[in-house]
């Protein structure tokens, strides 16, 4: 299973909460944007594009070290870990990220 797909999985079910928690919703917004700004996914025009399916899974997999190194464990509520890991899935979900991509070309 790829990086994004294993992110998607832990932090998808957390869309539901978009639902109820307006204040959530708003960071996750504004941690989609500071991802997309990391990796540099903006064009000149009003329409991001989408971001490299290898540049998110390199920021994935380097934000997954940095919270072993910490020892994160993932809370009941929201910090920015959350916030962070719920942003990463929602871009890889949007964008159709989360599977690998097959290495002969064929779907």
């Amino acid at each position: 299973m790829s990086p994004l797909a294993r992110i998607s999985s832990a932090f998808e079910p957390r869309f539901a909460e978009f639902a109820f928690e307006p204040a959530f919703t708003a960071a996750v917004d504004q941690h989609v944007a500071e991802i997309r700004d990391r990796l540099s996914a903006m064009p000149s025009g009003l329409v991001p594009s989408p971001p490299r399916r290898e540049d998110l899974t390199d920021y994935a997999l380097g934000f997954l070290d940095a919270l072993d190194e910490m020892d994160w464990r993932e809370p009941v509520g929201h910090d920015y870990a959350v916030c962070r890991l719920t942003a990463i899935s929602w871009l890889a979900r949007q964008y159709f990220l989360e599977a690998e991509p097959d290495p002969d070309g064929v779907a």
